[in-house]
């Protein structure tokens, strides 16, 4: 694709109306699907181009899409990949794609230089331990986080992070767990460590069918305001799920309220600041390859250095403390943030973590949330205007309509000319001829999940008493006693995003229209036995 094709803005004329059943667009017509005929293959949308038309209504209601052309530079420069194989990448909420300067800086630098383990005083090892504080430096940096508020203690992943919070928390009768039920599995789990320390547990669920919090709802879980502690609040700064941004004020509001919070922002950070000075929640969790692509197997918890003051260890290991002895039967614990990485840290990767919050910089994150909310935008009008000729919708969306108050998340269920919802994985294996990457599921977030799709704890807790089944055990069941599939689709954009992604997308959706479940059961490509219960 040429450099000019890349770097195009785009554009939707779609209006904003939240009927799905008959929008119309700006110039009044309904917008249906000239489609090919019932059951026959779809034109392959990567030979497709926008007009020049389509792509001057877009920039004339997204200006601001424009107004960073480093942003299409970049895409040519630094993800030339996409273009060259026709990818329409779709899945950054699952994981961010890495710039081809990252790669080469961190290859270069492992080739220039050498690294040992950085416990020791030998070069290698100083060298090593150089690198490893700059990048906690950057960490503390990106987030507007003071060092002597906040420390930085590298992790595997989020959910590494998120298990040493549950490890390390003082659960107990006086000191419970809430948590709303919009959350990823990993931030749900930290329950099994409250409930085996006595400590009494509280799920909030969203409202239907936005998926937002209720504000009252939640100041009412939370209890008046207190200035004892009274036990951990998590909540997500972004919906993994249905993209809905939940308000940062409930930082304040439960601290008020004399509860610690914990803060999940892997979803959060790819596209929007996080200024850790303006709210300070006790424990964040963050994945870098969400948010940079490379490495992966990385992750951070920021840590108040009060709340990590009031920690014990619960073992010694590797890397974790200052001395050990077997006869005399002790340690002298780690300093710090030190004290809770266990082992060696991946003290070659840990750098490249570095050189993936300069090119975030680079980018700039006001430019990246102005252009992900642009294509949003334009897929969610885009979405709610498709109609069969049945008059049926053929979205439904699983959250909110509009891009108030949301990330560049979506997710979304297809419905055939009949009425009946085509199979997630057939679409997404659809898709993938398309060379379009989406994801499907619950995307480890059960809790989003079954409040979409109205699931009830009468019916899921006998089935969680069988021994052993997946996820397409609980979908048959769904589909046998209660007369509907369950399961989503998800597409999400990220800083790589421009308008042919989002172009293309739509228009393999509006191949959909007045299509059959029939029909896509009959064309080539059948959908594996199962897919993972839980998947990003």
């Amino acid at each position: 694709m040429s450099t000019e094709n890349a770097s195009h803005p785009v554009a939707s004329t779609a209006a904003s109306s939240g009927d799905a059943a008959a929008e119309t667009a700006a110039d009044g017509v309904a917008h249906r699907n000239d489609a090919s005929p019932l059951g026959a293959p779809f034109e392959d949308v990567r030979t497709r181009e926008p007009d020049l038309a389509e792509i001057e209504a877009f920039v004339r209601e997204h200006p601001g899409y424009a107004a960073a052309p480093i942003l299409d530079e970049m895409r040519v420069t630094e993800f030339a990949r996409l273009d060259a194989s026709g990818a329409v990448y779709l899945d950054y909420t699952g994981s961010g794609l890495y710039a081809q300067s990252q790669v080469d800086a961190h290859g270069a630098m492992l080739g220039r230089d050498v690294y040992g383990n950085p416990h020791s005083v030998s070069p290698s090892a100083q060298a090593s331990t150089a690198h490893l504080e700059r990048a906690r430096e950057a960490v503390l940096r990106f987030f507007n986080a003071s060092p002597e508020t906040y420390a930085v203690i590298f992790t595997a992943n989020a959910t590494a992070a998120l298990r040493l919070i549950g490890e390390h928390y003082p659960f107990g009768p006086e000191r419970g767990y809430i948590f709303t039920q919009d959350n990823h599995n990993s931030v749900c789990g930290i329950s099994a460590f409250a409930e085996r320390a006595g400590a009494a547990t509280t799920v909030i669920a969203p409202t239907v069918p936005d998926l937002r919090l209720d504000h009252e709802q939640v100041c009412a879980a939370l209890g008046p305001v207190s200035d004892a502690r009274k036990g951990l609040f998590a909540y997500p700064a972004q919906s993994n799920f249905s993209g809905v941004k939940h308000s940062l004020d409930l930082i304040d509001e439960a601290q008020r309220r004399g509860h610690d919070v914990l803060l999940d922002a892997a979803a959060f950070a790819p596209t929007n600041r996080l200024d850790l000075a303006a709210h300070q929640p006790e424990f964040v969790c963050i994945s870098f390859y969400k948010m940079f692509g490379y490495p992966t197997g990385l992750g951070c918890l920021l840590i108040k250095q009060t709340a990590l003051a009031s920690w014990r260890q619960r073992w010694f290991a590797g890397g974790n403390v200052k001395l050990a002895s077997v006869l005399g039967q002790g340690f002298v614990r780690g300093a710090g943030a030190a004290a809770f990485e266990d082992g060696t840290v991946d003290f070659l990767s840990i750098p490249a973590v570095e050189m993936g919050l300069a090119f975030l910089e680079g980018a700039s994150h006001a430019h990246i949330a102005v252009r992900v909310q642009a294509l949003t935008d334009y897929t969610l009008r885009h979405m709610r205007s498709l109609v069969h000729a049945s008059g049926l919708p053929l979205i439904r969306l699983l959250g909110p309509i509009d891009t108030i108050d949301r990330g560049a998340t979506i997710a979304f269920t297809v419905v055939d000319s009949q009425g009946q919802v085509h199979d997630i994985r057939k679409l997404a294996i659809l898709a993938g001829q398309h060379g379009i990457s989406v994801r499907t599921g619950f995307f480890c977030n059960p809790g989003a999940g079954e409040a979409a799709f109205g699931l009830s704890a009468d019916d899921l807790v006998p089935f969680f008493r069988q021994s052993e089944f997946t996820f397409d055990d609980l979908r048959a069941h769904y589909r046998a006693h209660h007369g509907f599939d369950i399961g989503a689709i998800r597409a999400s954009y990220g800083l790589a995003s421009n308008f042919h992604d989002a172009w293309r997308f739509v228009a393999f959706l509006r191949g959909l229209v007045d299509r059959t479940c029939r029909d896509l059961a009959t064309w080539p490509g059948d959908a594996p036995d199962e897919s993972p219960v839980c998947s990003g």
